[in-house]
């Protein structure tokens, strides 16, 4: 079994409103530090899968074919394998 974090985010020349909206509010309540905040979004899948590899090439085509906009998003895939042992 693998399990893939995948993380989307807004490529850097591609105006983030939400981010813009989030960095004022944060402002406005006090935390006036705050140079830059951008949104992104998180997936977490567990595939039955054994070889990374094969695991890592699904995941991508999953990325390509629907969890990202290509035109406006980056996407970061990490791979762990998880232990098959039973306590």
């Amino acid at each position: 079994m693998i399990k893939a974090s995948v993380a989307i985010k807004l490529k850097k020349d591609v105006l983030d409103p939400q981010g813009k909206a989030l960095k004022n509010t944060l402002i406005n309540i006090g935390f006036d530090n705050i140079y830059q905040i951008r949104q992104g979004k998180v997936f977490d899948i567990e595939i039955d899968e054994i070889d990374s590899d094969s695991a890592r090439e699904k995941i991508e085509s999953i990325c390509k074919n629907l969890l990202a906009n290509l035109v406006i998003e980056d996407y970061e895939i990490s791979i762990e394998k998880l232990s098959t042992e039973k306590s």
